[in-house]
């Protein structure tokens, strides 16, 4: 078990940006990789991004490319992931996810069941 922490949701307009951050307590992310999911309400949860820890190799989901980068900063064993633009249909809880297994098919990282910890969720509202 990793015990993941995410911060920064928040409500926001459309247009605006918001910051999430992911803490890892009690383990690096050094050999792994992190990704970001969200599950809006009646629907399932769904990937945004991914990063690998070495290499930082990243990967985003289709409806949020352009608009959101994540990031990583090994030494404080934190992920990010920056929001702009942002739009209703973002509207969601986000969720951060660890896994330590490695795969060479970039869409493993893509799918919910190739993580083993997740965070508890932080809130994003996009509305005016």
């Amino acid at each position: 078990q990793v015990p993941l922490v995410e911060s920064g949701g928040g409500l926001v307009q459309p247009g605006g940006s918001l910051r999430l951050s992911c803490a890892a307590s009690g383990r690096t992310f050094s050999s792994s990789a992190v990704a970001w999911f969200r599950q809006a309400p009646g629907k399932e949860r769904a990937f945004v991004a991914s990063i690998r820890m070495i290499g930082a190799f990243t990967n985003y989901a289709d409806s949020v490319k352009g608009r959101f980068t994540i990031s990583r900063d090994n030494a404080k064993n934190t992920v990010t992931l920056q929001m702009n633009s942002l739009k209703p249909e973002d509207t969601a809880v986000y969720y951060c996810a660890f896994t330590a297994s490695y795969s060479m098919v970039a869409s493993y990282y893509t799918r919910v069941d190739s993580y083993d910890d997740w965070g508890q969720g932080t809130q994003v509202t996009v509305s005016s």
